[in-house]
């Protein structure tokens, strides 16, 4: 049996710069890998199919329900890769969650990631980093940066990438008690004026001080959203939750489109205890450097699985 990890991502900074031709926004983001993540397993089968659950060892809760058919991101990266590579063969996938469904952390787009890649080495596929990502190009916005994560300047509509040196530190990332439903991010998009726009200046200088190595005390407060403007109209609990860091001394940027949050902070594992004591869904991370997409660097053994479960915050 093969398994991967799914890690999540934050958004260190989202820029909106216009509403193009096609409908969809300009955007320009620095994108960060987070140690928070779902496992995926593969096992060689006569056809495809997908079974999801139960939740790993240290999962947020979440207030949307995971699909088990075509609607998820795996099965369908899963027939496309098959397709395209004239496969003949299944594979039997077990998705097990530890990121919340839908919630800004790029959950679904990073296992259909992790199912081009694990389904790449249990078929035996000649394909490269490159080839995945055009294929993870046709399944979302965010799917090619979790072909190899780590950290990345995202353009677009977040399919060309810039590889950057990853942050350093770790985040407190807390889910929203709020319903999330399909179409949530493009509700948001929908919520943005003119006003909201601007020339990804703010991306353009996080990305510089990752590449200068700036400790995240010298760049966290240059991080912004543009989502942060509207997402009081959508999220009903996101005053609470602002206020909850802030009380602890935190200052918290939504994850991409939200409901989820997260923040910076030195000591990333107390502040979130501390914030599940006061009754949220707090848990922290570390920053990821990137990984290699064929190396099997982030699979791990049935004793990795174990050890890591019971460490998991």
């Amino acid at each position: 049996m093969l398994r991967l990890l799914a890690p999540a991502k934050v958004n260190l900074t989202f820029e909106a710069l216009g509403r193009r031709a096609d409908g969809y926004h300009e955007a320009r983001t620095a994108l960060q890998a987070i140690s928070l993540a779902d496992e995926i397993s593969f096992e060689s089968a006569a056809d495809l199919s997908l079974a999801v659950g139960p939740p790993l060892a240290g999962a947020l809760p979440s207030a949307a329900s995971v699909p088990t058919g075509d609607d998820n991101l795996v099965m369908q990266a899963a027939r496309l890769l098959r397709r395209e590579a004239g496969v003949r063969e299944g594979a039997a996938i077990r998705l097990r969650k530890r990121i919340p469904a839908a919630a800004g952390l790029g959950g679904g787009s990073s296992d259909a990631a992790a199912a081009l890649r694990g389904l790449r080495r249990l078929w035996g596929l000649d394909l490269g980093a490159d080839a995945l990502r055009e294929l993870a190009a046709r399944l979302g916005s965010d799917v090619p940066f979790f072909v190899t994560g780590g950290a990345a300047l995202a353009e677009g509509r977040g399919e060309r990438l810039t590889p950057l040196p990853p942050a350093q530190g770790s985040v407190v990332v807390m889910a929203s008690p709020d319903e999330t439903a399909d179409g949530k991010t493009a509700a948001l998009y929908g919520l943005l004026r003119p006003k909201h726009y601007s020339d990804g200046r703010a991306a353009d200088a996080l990305a510089q001080r990752l590449r200068d190595g700036a400790p995240f005390s010298d760049w966290r407060l240059d991080l912004t959203n543009a989502f942060e403007a509207v997402a009081p109209q959508a999220y009903p609990s996101y005053a609470a939750m602002r206020d909850a860091f802030e009380a602890e001394g935190m200052r918290p940027l939504l994850c991409g489109a939200g409901p989820a949050m997260f923040a910076l902070a030195p000591d990333a594992p107390a502040a979130a205890a501390r914030l599940r004591r006061a009754g949220w869904r707090a848990r922290h991370a570390r920053f990821l450097p990137q990984w290699d997409a064929f190396s099997g660097a982030i699979s791990r053994s049935e004793g990795d699985r174990r050890r890591a479960a019971a460490a998991a915050p």
